[in-house]
């Protein structure tokens, strides 16, 4: 295993324990997500200089635009979380109650 996939592996590990384990605040899970989209972008990205492809994928380029989505939908749901409860503490929010 080469120092590039190691680097990609604890990046997408260490965020998905963050994840896992420090789920207070909205912000802070909405934050590891985005760590791990970004690992994902960069390991998708040097795919095909590591397998010496000539043609480039458009893979990446997909995936940055859900992370893109996926960030601002993360946000406007921080936002609306913040304004009807008070707070964006995880344990606050009740999915059972509309």
């Amino acid at each position: 295993m080469t120092l590039l996939h190691l680097s990609f592996y604890s990046a997408f590990t260490l965020s998905s324990l963050g994840l896992a384990f420090h789920r207070t605040h909205l912000i802070s899970a909405l934050l590891c997500l985005e760590s791990m989209m970004l690992s994902m972008y960069i390991a998708l990205s040097m795919w095909p200089i590591q397998t010496q492809t000539s043609s480039p994928t458009i893979l990446p380029i997909i995936m940055l635009t859900f992370s893109a989505c996926e960030a601002g939908t993360g946000l406007a749901l921080l936002v609306a979380s913040t304004r009807t409860h008070g707070s964006d503490h995880l344990h606050n929010f009740n999915l059972l109650q509309c």
